[in-house]
């Protein structure tokens, strides 16, 4: 068989029906279709789950048992099948230590940049730190006056007593064993052949051990060198001073010191040389000692200590020093201020960082915010003054470090004028710039060039893939799903490699339309290397770029599992009237421009004022109540931080607290928010599982099983053998099966095999006791019921409103296809999200409900997107307030009110570039959403 193809014959996986399919290598392969209609199936849990298990087979079985055990896919048979690499649209990383350089590798080659060309300072005078190398030395020696004359010395010891002690006794026999018999000090030469040659010299100033006499001649290299190693190996110092007399009466003679050890010639400070593992968080050599490498401490939390920051110090900015037991503190800090000069009228985030120092630390006599808390812990033996030192507790930047991770020694070392640490805390993009410009000469760029070469390219890579406005140092556990993954295509890029088979997860998820450009072209870089790309997605120009296009369905779930295309997108377009995804490419189908938006009333507004978190520039905004409003942007322009931190967190701060924290040790996000009073709940709806147990199921969720099990409980062969509704619950004993407990299934560890999932014998996979499956309702029981989708129970409870009306709701958002008791382990992130939505909706009211949405058409097809903002508008005409942060153009094209950040990412970024309606933001031409929005047709 030609290995020109990916050759898959019989694929049964989850709901697949036995496709076959043929895939070319080396092309860009778009696998698209309706949520739900087997395209993670077939691309994760077949291709690259087969790809993966035939790798992992061919290593030792002592190895697989420390590897990720892998099922064999219910397959016939795969042919021409390349090695694997999954990028998943999902961020697992929750180490405290890893950052964006460690996971990228860039900081492995920053540490062996620094230990090999960094060059260390004296803290202390600043000046250039070195050792003394013997060819160095030999050299400086050698150009010395031809013919002068010089004596080569090492030290002894300094000032001591007059009289040899046992010590010094010790040295000398030592040192006359090896022979040495001359001794140095003040221009004489001291023999010490006998005890009594030593009383002539003072011990309490400094001697030296005399090693060799020498006349400048070019001839004497290796001399010199034989000499200054004696004297390295005897005291690391080697000593030369002039034989010559000096030229003027009462000038001293001429002496050079050179010195093996690392340290301050100026200071006489010893530093550590630089070597990779200094500049080592994860080290205990190179983390900081104070905060152990995590870069903050639980200290006095500046941030709880001044809540309000747009508090005048005047005003009480100072939190502790608005109780009346403290009061007088505030008294001092203001008569202080006024003799210093400090201002105490302004808000407290306009203080220069000498102000605020000046606030924290004191000066003079005022023992500032620090001298507070060190008169408080005086007095800590008084339980209220333990417990209002507690409020003011957190996790706060360590002192030592300054948040930098490593040990002082270490923040010495410079490259390019700059330390790690200042290398670090720069963006993708200032890095990028900092090594593109950096200049090393001589033997440096020798050793380091290969370094910088390997750096800039990973920076590149990851500048190419929009994430130029992250930090080095920026903590791993905090990048989005989408993030996570262009990170792992960038480090994929870097690798450089060929023939493998790349699988990805919607890869355009998290990125403004104007940056899918870049991730095409990057993709396209990957496969002309010589790489098979396989790519899940639904983006409109990812599916245009593609070589293939592979479209599954008709429908979803039970009704999909099917191709119902293959080819290329002029096909697709022409040809494609069974798909779904043709019709819509087409515009024979499309989402429609609402021909009306719903009207934003001044009145009815949620209104923050300064808005000052990361990097938002103290942002004044508003969110309309009872309409739908979308906030969007380039990716990191502060999307996550002003729905995430400023109005969720800071709407939960308002309303409820912050758990036990007092109200003046609540820090708001913003100066002030109002119009909150009117509000009866705030609701974020992420993608987050439903349920971690695989017991947990969409019935569930949605409280449809509950009147499903009352249903069968009240049936008569229930009452005559007195069964309650918590019979038919498979969560608690009682009439579930106890061998699997509810699970159907039996798990049996294989060692380096993958596990082995049993049906349990006792009860056949029903999860059900006999006598509890023996009651039937309409001639099905308890177990036959929860294997039907959602679309045939609701025509099986056809007169039964309470299930009815808790079921079609999660039809409506398109989830119609998913089984009752389908676990909510196997639910995807679009569909758990689509779950709570549709539990949501079946509430009675929704009336003062603020509902927040996370890029809720992640995982959805353009019909599936249609099926949401019908939801959505639900959601509304039961007098919700829909908020979404979203980057997709058919659903910011259906708000009512659109808040649009920008105009980058990062720094350049946190600025609210137009608000107003999608037709205000069409006619801004300073935002990219409004040019996108420009080329979609009917707007």
């Amino acid at each position: 068989m030609s290995q020109d193809y990916l050759d898959i014959r019989g694929a049964r996986v989850h709901n697949l029906k036995n496709i076959d399919l043929q895939l070319p290598h080396n092309k860009l392969i778009v696998f698209t279709g309706v949520s739900g209609s087997g395209k993670s199936s077939l691309v994760f849990d077949t291709i690259y789950a087969e790809g993966q298990r035939r790798y992992v087979e061919s290593l030792s079985a002592y190895a697989r048992q420390f590897l990720e055990r892998i099922e064999k896919p219910d397959v016939d048979e795969i042919h021409g099948i390349a090695p694997a690499v999954a990028i998943r649209q999902k961020n697992s990383t929750r180490n405290p230590r890893s950052t964006v350089a460690t996971a990228t590798e860039i900081y492995d080659f920053l540490r062996l940049l620094f230990a090999r060309v960094g060059r260390t300072y004296c803290s202390k005078c600043g000046r250039p730190v070195s050792k003394d190398a013997v060819d160095e030395v030999a050299a400086r020696v050698l150009a010395l006056p031809e013919d002068s004359r010089w004596y080569v010395l090492f030290p002894i010891r300094g000032g001591g007593k007059k009289k040899v002690d046992k010590q010094l006794k010790e040295r000398l026999a030592d040192l006359r064993s090896k022979g040495f018999n001359r001794l140095y000090q003040d221009e004489q030469v001291f023999e010490f052949s006998t005890p009594e040659s030593l009383l002539d010299i003072d011990f309490r100033r400094p001697v030296c051990a005399l090693v060799d006499r020498l006349v400048i001649s070019p001839d004497l290299h290796q001399r010199i060198v034989d000499a200054v190693e004696t004297c390295y190996r005897e005291s690391a110092e080697a000593v030369f001073e002039r034989a010559d007399p000096p030229s003027s009466k009462g000038e001293s003679r001429e002496q050079l010191w050179f010195s093996e050890r690392f340290e301050c010639r100026q200071c006489n400070l010893e530093y550590l040389p630089p070597e990779p593992r200094l500049f080592s968080f994860n080290s205990p050599f190179g983390a900081c000692p104070r905060c152990q490498g995590f870069g903050n401490t639980i200290d006095f939390d500046r941030d709880l200590i001044v809540p309000d920051r747009f508090k005048a110090l005047k005003d009480g900015a100072v939190a502790p020093w608005t109780k009346p037991r403290y009061q007088r503190w505030q008294r001092d800090l203001l008569d202080a201020a006024r003799d210093t000069g400090v201002r105490i009228s302004v808000p407290f985030y306009q203080l220069t960082s000498e102000e605020q120092d000046f606030v924290f630390s004191g000066a003079g006599g005022f023992g500032g915010v620090d001298g507070f808390f060190r008169y408080l812990e005086r007095k800590k033996y008084k339980m209220h003054v333990r417990i209002f030192m507690s409020r003011y507790r957190g996790y706060t930047l360590c002192p030592d470090c300054g948040g930098g991770r490593l040990r002082s020694e270490a923040l010495n070392i410079l490259v390019g004028g700059k330390t790690i640490r200042d290398i670090v805390r720069m963006t993708l993009e200032q890095a990028n710039g900092f090594f593109k410009s950096l200049q090393l000469e001589g033997q440096e760029a020798a050793i380091a060039g290969e370094l910088v070469h390997d750096i800039g390219h990973r920076l590149r890579f990851l500048n190419d893939v929009g994430l130029e406005y992250l930090t080095l140092d920026r903590l791993a556990s905090t990048l989005s799903g989408g993030e996570a993954q262009r990170i792992q295509l960038a480090t994929s890029l870097g690798s450089r490699l060929v023939g493998t088979c790349y699988v990805l997860d919607e890869p355009s998820i998290g990125l403004h339309s104007r940056d899918t450009a870049r991730l095409i072209r990057i993709l396209e870089h990957l496969r002309d290397l010589g790489n098979t790309i396989l790519v899940v997605e639904h983006d409109a120009e990812v599916i245009r770029s593609a070589n293939h296009i592979v479209d599954l369905g008709p429908g979803a779930g039970e009704r999909g599992g099917e191709v119902v295309f293959q080819g290329g997108l002029r096909q697709l377009v022409s040809n494609g009237d069974g798909s779904l995804t043709g019709l819509y490419m087409r515009g024979s189908f499309g989402i429609p421009v609402p021909s009306h938006r719903r009207k934003v009333r001044p009145r009815r507004q949620l209104k923050f004022t300064g808005a000052q978190v990361h990097n938002l520039k103290n942002l004044d905004f508003a969110i309309p109540r009872d309409v739908m409003t979308v906030v969007t942007g380039v990716s990191g322009s502060g999307k996550s931080t002003l729905v995430h931190n400023v109005v969720y967190e800071g709407l939960q701060a308002v309303r409820k607290g912050t758990g036990n924290a007092p109200a003046d040790a609540v820090r708001l996000p913003s100066r002030r928010i109002t119009g909150h009073a009117y509000l009866d709940d705030v609701v974020l709806v992420d993608q987050s599982p439903i349920g971690r147990s695989p017991r947990s199921n969409p019935v569930t969720y949605v409280k449809a099983f509950d009147a499903i099990r009352k249903l069968f409980a009240s049936t008569r062969d229930a009452r005559s053998r007195n069964l309650t509704p918590g019979s038919f619950s498979f969560n608690v004993p009682g009439g579930r099966c106890e061998t699997c407990q509810g699970d159907g299934t039996v798990t049996v560890e294989m060692q380096f095999l993958a596990d082995v999932a049993l049906v349990c014998e006792d009860c056949d996979g029903k999860r059900y006791r006999s006598e509890i499956l023996a009651i039937r309702h309409q001639g099905k029981n308890i177990h036959e019921v929860l294997q039907m989708t959602i679309d045939e129970a609701m025509k099986f409870f056809i007169r039964t409103p309470k299930v009815i009306n808790k079921l079609s709701q999660l039809a409506e958002v398109g989830l119609g296809y998913l089984r009752l008791g389908q676990s909510a382990t196997t639910l995807s992130g679009g569909e758990a999200q689509r779950v709570k939505l549709a539990g949501h909706i079946a509430q009675a009211k929704s009336d003062g409900t603020l509902y927040i949405f996370d890029e809720p058409t992640t995982g959805l097809h353009f019909d599936d997107i249609k099926k949401l903002l019908a939801a959505f508008a639900k959601l509304l005409e039961k007098g919700a307030t829909v908020l979404v942060i979203e980057h997709n153009l058919d659903v910011i094209k259906c708000a009512d009110w659109i808040i649009d950040l920008g105009p980058e990412g990062g720094d350049r970024g946190g600025h609210i570039v137009v608000q107003g309606t999608p037709e205000d933001v069409l006619r801004c031409k300073e935002s990219y959403t409004g040019r996108c929005l420009a080329e979609l047709p009917g707007i």
